[in-house]
């Protein structure tokens, strides 16, 4: 398809719009016409501009983008590997040992697939939870390889490998910053508070404040990050509406009030919180909080890499835990009090909101930026009949269902293929990765990765400290 046929008028024609304005209205048989990169009008039978690309959405769900407000995306490359892996063995793998061997063009081969997965899923905005930022060069390649993908993506800056106030305060930091700032949509600085008395954390708040970017943090993560850390965020003043706490699994009464009283979001990974052990998925404790949810899909080193996944294994969680609390008390549960709309919109809208976005994507209205999903499949029996719109997307729909995705009204999705992508350098660029860790690591070494061992150390299980912090508290082995 010719480059300047990807911006022209498009309209999706007769489909279901789910568009998770707050009303979360159900618009069937709907047109929606996109001019300009944005949503022009939606309607029945709409008169659209000569030249508009038409495209078919009968019997098939017209959505806004998908957001997901926490990936690792450079760990991409490692896909699956750590499919038994606990958070610990997680830790020890990336944080302690093997992680320091990812070089910037690994970082960028990561990136670079993930990216492309990320659209090819109906995810348009993605936040690249970049802790593996060892170099200037490696922060260079994952804007690089984020930017050479038709999708939206925020960079938030992070490295695992030395404390916060170390690398943010360097002038090399504030450069990057300044002469990348223009090239994705949108940066954060990622790093995790210990707990600390001391705060040694302060200096990346400053950092953060100093170039208006928001903080996103890893909290409520069992062993490693709890309510010492969201005390310390609140009482000294850092903690804002747009600080994005992620997992928040296993925190206090007292946290959840003062993420609330701060207006903070809680991104949400349920599928590495059951499997990996953060902590059971709090949506209960965030909802009796009224605390703003989103979700995000953390690795694909240990979960999957699409958000219809995160959907459906979040709504069976809450239900889970509903039941057995009901249960608990020998009582039954009549009504689930969470539905699949609303879980739709954590996947869309919430992740707009908590990227203070909202004005512009996250739902299908007039005025807003074209970012689309069609998904519909016509050669799967799974795909009809669509009866229950929401509950279909959430429990039935996958990635292979994906047929279109509109990205600021650019078609990078048609007919269930990327469009104008080279997967095949993506793929060769991560052969290339994982061929570099195999022989780094030994074919040993590389095999036991699958299920390592635990090594003693008094860090363990909480290596955020292990850098630059003596502090321990009970939660941790030391």
């Amino acid at each position: 398809m010719p480059a300047n046929d990807l911006r022209r008028p498009t309209v999706f024609r007769a489909g279901t719009v789910l568009t998770m304005d707050s009303g979360r209205t159900v618009l069937e048989g709907h047109d929606v016409l996109v001019v300009d990169g944005r949503i022009a009008a939606i309607g029945v039978d709409l008169v659209v501009p000569d030249g508009t690309d038409e495209i078919d959405a009968r019997g098939g769900v017209v959505m806004p983008g998908m957001v997901d407000t926490h990936r690792h995306m450079w760990q991409t490359t490692t896909r699956g590997y750590g499919a038994d892996w606990t958070l610990t063995q997680y830790f020890v793998w990336f944080y302690l040992n093997w992680g320091k061997k990812f070089r910037p063009q690994d970082i960028h081969a990561g990136n670079l697939l993930g990216a492309l997965e990320a659209i090819d899923a109906g995810v348009t905005t993605c936040v690249d939870w970049s802790h593996g930022l060892q170099t200037i060069d490696h922060a260079d390649a994952a804007v690089d390889a984020l930017a050479s993908v038709p999708g939206k993506f925020v960079l938030a800056y992070g490295n695992i490998q030395d404390a916060p106030a170390n690398w943010t305060g360097t002038p090399e930091f504030r450069k990057f910053f300044a002469r990348r700032s223009g090239d994705l949509d949108g940066f954060q600085i990622a790093f995790d508070v210990t707990g600390d008395p001391a705060f040694p954390e302060r200096p990346a708040f400053e950092v953060a404040r100093e170039l208006d970017l928001a903080v996103t943090t890893h909290a409520g993560v069992w062993g490693a990050t709890g309510d010492d850390a969201v005390r310390l965020i609140h009482e000294h003043g850092y903690g804002e509406a747009r600080t994005v706490y992620v997992h928040a699994s296993t925190l206090s009464a007292d946290s959840y009030a003062r993420i609330a009283a701060t207006g903070g979001s809680v991104s949400v990974s349920t599928e590495s919180e059951q499997s990996a052990g953060q902590g059971y998925p709090a949506m209960a404790a965030l909802q009796a909080h009224g605390i703003p949810i989103s979700l995000s899909l953390d690795s694909c080193v240990l979960c999957s890499g699409d958000l219809f996944s995160a959907m459906r294994t979040t709504l069976g969680a809450a239900r889970a835990y509903e039941h057995q609390e009901a249960h608990a008390r020998g009582e039954t549960v009549t009504h689930a009090s969470l539905h699949a709309d609303q879980v739709v919109e954590w996947a869309t809208r919430g992740g707009a909101r908590a990227l203070g976005r909202d004005s512009e994507i996250g739902s299908v209205e007039v005025g807003k930026k074209a970012d689309l999903v069609l998904v519909r499949n016509d050669d799967s029996p799974a795909m009809m009949p669509v009866l229950n719109p929401h509950g279909h997307v959430v429990l039935h729909a996958q990635r292979a269902d994906v047929d279109t995705v509109l990205v600021d009204g650019r078609i990078v999705k048609r007919g269930g293929h990327l469009v104008g992508v080279d997967l095949a350098g993506a793929r060769r660029a991560v052969e290339a990765t994982v061929d570099h860790l195999r022989a780094e690591l030994g074919e040993q070494a590389w095999r036991e990765g699958m299920n390592p061992d635990i090594p003693e150390t008094k860090i363990l299980d909480n290596p955020y400290t292990y850098t630059y912090t003596d502090y321990r508290s009970a939660a941790t082995h030391g």
